[in-house]
C-alpha cells in the first residue's frame, strides 16, 4: 500500500513596501525559505511587476495599501483577515526618508506617520492572526539613524520646527522603541509571538528619493555604491531576524562591520543602550490614541 504524503501548509509572511529595495530582496529571501509572501504597497504597477519577477521563487501575491492613510490600512487588514486564518511573519519595512514637510491623510507628519504610526496600527490590527500562529514573528525595520534619534512629544507634527533628518531619526527611533516594547508586552502575556528590530546598515536603495517614488538623482546613484552595500546584502539582517531559530525576541539586528554600515547580520547590544522603558511606554499610549488602534495588553 502506498504511503500517504502530506504536504505542510507553507508559512505566510506579509512584507510592507516590498515592491522594491530591501523589501523586494526580503521577499526573495523568504520565498527561498518556502514562505507564501504577501507584498503590500501603494503602487499597483510596481506590485504587479514585482510579483511577476519573484513568482519564479515561490508563491507570492500583491495587495494595494497606502501607509499614509489609516483607512487604507484598515481595509488592507480586513482583506488579510478574509483570506488567511493566521500569519507567521510580519515585516514592517515600508518607509520614507527626509522628505520636505508633508502630512499623511490623517494629518501626521509624513515620516512619523508612515514609518511608525502606520506599522503600529497595522501590527495591532493583525495581532490576532499573528498570535494564532505558534512562534510567529514581527520584524520592524529601523535604521542606524535611530542611534541619534529622540522622541519630541511636543512637536510630533513638525509644526514648531521641521528638520527632515531629525524627524527621520525620530521615526526610526520610534520603530525601535515599538519593536522592543511590543516584545516586552508579548512576553508578559505568555505569547509565543516574538518582536525583533533589524536595520540594513547603509544599503544602496531608493529611499533617498525623499518619498517621491522616483529614482534618486544620477549623481547619488553613482556615488552610493562607493560607501554602501548592495540591496541584497542590506536585506540580510531582515531575513536573519525573520528566520533564524536562535533568536528570542527583543533583539536589535544589524551588520557586523565598521559602524554597522555593512557586513553580515548579528545581534547588536547597542539596541539595549538605546531603549528607554518610560519613553517607550509613553510612545505606546500616544500611538494608540493617534491611530485609535488598541492593543489587548
Amino acid at each position: 500500500m502506498e504511503k500517504d504524503v502530506f504536504k505542510m501548509k507553507p508559512k505566510t509572511a506579509i512584507i510592507t513596501g516590498g515592491t522594491s529595495g530591501i523589501g523586494y530582496e526580503t521577499a526573495k529571501g523568504l520565498l527561498k525559505h518556502d514562505y507564501h509572501v504577501v507584498l503590500a504597497g501603494r503602487n499597483k504597477t510596481k506590485g504587479t511587476d514585482a510579483v511577476q519577477s519573484l513568482n519564479q521563487y515561490g508563491s507570492i501575491i500583491f495587495l494595494e495599501v497606502d501607509f499614509a492613510e489609516l483607512a487604507s490600512i484598515q481595509h488592507f487588514t480586513d482583506q488579510i483577515k478574509a483570506m488567511y486564518t493566521s500569519i507567521d511573519c510580519l515585516i514592517n519595512n515600508a518607509g520614507v526618508m527626509i522628505p520636505p514637510l508633508r502630512y499623511t491623510k490623517d494629518g501626521f507628519e509624513l515620516q512619523f506617520g508612515t514609518n511608525h504610526l502606520a506599522h503600529f496600527a497595522l501590527t495591532g490590527l493583525l495581532l490576532p492572526l499573528l498570535i494564532q500562529s505558534p512562534q510567529s514573528r514581527i520584524v520592524t525595520i529601523t535604521s542606524i539613524a535611530a542611534i541619534k534619534g529622540f522622541i519630541d512629544f511636543e512637536n510630533l507634527d513638525g509644526s514648531k520646527k521641521y528638520q527632515p533628518m531629525v524627524f527621520y531619526r525620530q521615526s526610526k527611533h520610534a520603530n525601535w522603541l515599538f519593536a522592543k516594547e511590543l516584545h516586552r508586552r508579548l512576553t508578559k502575556i505568555g505569547a509565543s509571538t516574538i518582536s525583533i528590530a533589524a536595520h540594513p546598515g547603509l544599503a544602496n536603495t531608493n529611499l533617498l528619493s525623499r518619498g517621491s517614488g522616483k529614482q534618486t538623482s544620477l549623481l547619488i546613484r553613482q556615488l552610493l555604491p562607493l560607501f554602501t552595500q548592495s540591496t541584497a546584502d542590506g536585506a540580510k539582517p531582515t531575513i536573519y531576524a525573520a528566520t533564524d531559530p536562535n533568536l528570542d525576541g527583543g533583539e536589535w539586528i544589524g551588520p557586523d562591520g565598521f559602524k554597522a554600515w555593512r557586513g553580515e547580520p548579528i545581534v547588536d547590544s547597542i539596541g539595549d543602550k538605546l531603549f528607554d522603558k518610560e519613553t517607550a511606554k509613553k510612545l505606546w499610549h500616544v500611538s494608540e490614541k493617534l491611530t485609535n488602534v488598541q492593543y489587548p495588553f
